[in-house]
């Protein structure tokens, strides 16, 4: 394939799909990494995409987004679907960071997402032939998702190889916490439900204290974030041996 075709096939996937993969690329084109890689490099110079880690996401998704899908959430979103391997299933909470989690399994083969999270079962369902499982329960407006009595039910008859959960804050001593305490309370039972519960949160997450307490440090795995967050706070929960991914 000339280097014209493939980049133009490339900018077509990034506008039809917003995200790329950098693996899925190489499988889809029959390319090196380092000749993918060359060509993302070529259409960012171009203004058609953005280059994240692991990829690269359309222009229009690069800086701040509808929805809140800044270019840090898309780094984010990158790196978290990065740990999800083909054939897993996963659960994804609400959230705007968690979005761009799912605006980057859209190339993944044989990913099952489980979400009660209206606005990403919606995304998924447009824009990938992933199966999606929508918990039921009450909709919350405010979350954009359901909760209450009936989601806690379907997630007690559910299992995931992992969980991908926001939060409202990070902060030591005083654990993960959250805005809503409807919300806390089912992803409390998502962390004792799932065997590895990762935490997706921005450097604005970090240091602060929500009015609901969601769970002490040491119940999480996993959190991915960027390159802004305190380093002090990076330090200390690494040495608790929470995994902390910079992006």
């Amino acid at each position: 394939m000339l280097p014209a075709e493939r980049r133009k096939l490339i900018a077509d996937l990034v506008r039809r799909h917003s995200s790329v993969q950098i693996n899925d690329l190489c499988a889809r084109l029959g390319a090196s990494s380092s000749t993918v890689r060359r060509d993302l490099a070529y259409l960012e110079r171009e203004g058609v995409l953005k280059r994240t880690y692991g990829g690269a996401v359309a222009v229009d998704t690069a800086g701040e987004q509808k929805g809140g899908l800044s270019s840090a959430k898309l780094k984010i979103g990158a790196a978290t679907a990065g740990l999800v391997d083909d054939g897993e299933t996963i659960f994804l909470g609400p959230g705007t960071t968690t979005l761009a989690v799912a605006h980057h399994l859209v190339a993944k083969a044989g990913v099952t997402v489980i979400t009660n999270a209206l606005d990403i079962a919606s995304f998924l369902t447009a824009n990938s032939a992933l199966p999606v499982i929508l918990t039921g329960g009450q909709v919350d407006r405010h979350e954009t998702a359901t909760l209450g009595h009936i989601a806690e039910l379907a997630l007690r008859e559910l299992r995931a190889d992992r969980a991908v959960i926001g939060v409202g804050g990070i902060h030591v001593p005083d654990g993960f916490t959250g805005d809503s305490l409807a919300a806390v309370r089912l992803m409390r039972m998502v962390i004792e439900l799932m065997p590895e519960v990762v935490v997706v949160a921005d450097h604005s997450k970090w240091g602060r204290v929500g009015p609901a307490f969601l769970a002490p440090l040491e119940a999480i795995d996993v959190i991915v974030t960027d390159l802004q967050a305190p380093a002090a706070m990076v330090w200390d929960l690494c040495e608790l041996g929470i995994k902390v991914i910079q992006t």
